[in-house]
């Protein structure tokens, strides 16, 4: 075997187990897109979008029907958005940032996504959360009315 075969085979496998991936909790979810930014009155839609994209796994990678990568908690498709090795795309990133627990790369894209294309883009928002009431019922578990 090459050596520098071998050694190609070796970093790149170091670097897929260095990863670190996060399965949040619903409401854990919620408050850490209210810490990036996210407007408190839309986060139980993106909270829906997201359990139905990827149950909430930073980690989470699948192939999509246009030969991209859908990555991440917001399945970010590597076809338009991202690059692999460098920065690029229409969000200028690498598509392996999408796949760490370090979700503000994720949610700076996932926003411009939305702002471009709304939520529609997402087929999981289609399916599971357009029209129904779940999204702001998740607001409400997670963020009950302050009282006093």
């Amino acid at each position: 075997m090459n050596l520098g075969y071998f050694l190609l085979i070796s970093v790149g496998a170091w670097e897929v187990m260095t990863v670190e991936s996060k399965l949040y909790t619903k409401c854990g979810l919620a408050h850490e897109l209210v810490r990036c930014g996210f407007n408190k009155s839309y986060v139980g839609n993106w909270v829906c979008l997201i359990e139905s994209e990827s149950g909430r796994d930073t980690s989470k990678q699948t192939n999509k029907a246009n030969g991209g990568k859908g990555l991440g908690l917001f399945q970010i498709n590597s076809k338009e958005w991202c690059q692999f090795g460098r920065a690029g795309g229409k969000c200028n990133a690498k598509c392996e940032d999408f796949l760490d627990e370090d979700i503000a790369k994720d949610a700076a894209c996932a926003k411009k996504i939305q702002a471009e294309l709304g939520f529609r883009y997402w087929e999981g928002w289609n399916r599971s959360c357009y029209g129904r009431s779940y999204p702001s019922t998740i607001v409400n578990a997670c963020f009950p009315p302050q009282s006093g």
